[in-house]
């Protein structure tokens, strides 16, 4: 019996992701390869839409929905042993990390930068740069187990987020 609860306890538990579909109304993000933009929504509306850095080629930042699963300040860098923190740590200030290709969560995500003028280009060797001040205000709003969905369209994020269940049938698009 205890292990029955405690199964059903972990299930619903919030530290474990929400599933494989967003619910209308909790955080989610839409990254558009196309526009290199990223909306965050919340509360059935999009809240924001920030300028990003992609890859440099169109395969390099995995499509797709995906789940947060790791978050850091002052993310180290592994690749060079740069300590987080550094002014030369290309990661910048925050890491919200996603579960692509069968990923830990520490190879693909959502980060700062300390090269600014990336923003808006394609640039990356996969991941999703933010101004830093951008990434920290993302993620105090972003819980681990939130949807990112990535893809390149010509749809609206409110289009892409009705589709996707984040924002409610109910809600008129703007």
């Amino acid at each position: 019996m205890l292990s029955i609860m405690l199964s059903l306890y972990l299930s619903v538990s919030i530290l474990f992701p929400f599933g494989t579909q967003p619910n209308a109304g909790d955080p989610f993000l839409i990254v558009n390869k196309k526009v290199n933009e990223l909306a965050y929504i919340d509360g059935n509306e999009v809240q924001r839409v920030l300028s990003v850095a992609t890859g440099k080629s169109i395969d390099q930042t995995p499509e797709g929905l995906f789940t947060i699963i790791v978050k850091a300040e002052n993310p180290y860098y592994r690749k060079k042993n740069i300590e987080g923190g550094a002014k030369e740590n290309p990661l910048g200030t925050r890491w919200i990390g996603f579960d692509a290709k069968g990923t830990n969560g520490r190879i693909y995500g959502v980060h700062g930068t300390n090269r600014p003028d990336s923003i808006g280009k394609y640039t990356t060797a996969g991941c999703i740069r933010l101004l830093n001040e951008e990434v920290e205000l993302l993620y105090n709003d972003i819980p681990i187990g939130t949807k990112i969905l990535i893809t390149s369209s010509n749809q609206s994020f409110y289009e892409l987020a009705s589709k996707a269940g984040a924002i409610g049938e109910n809600i008129e698009l703007k």
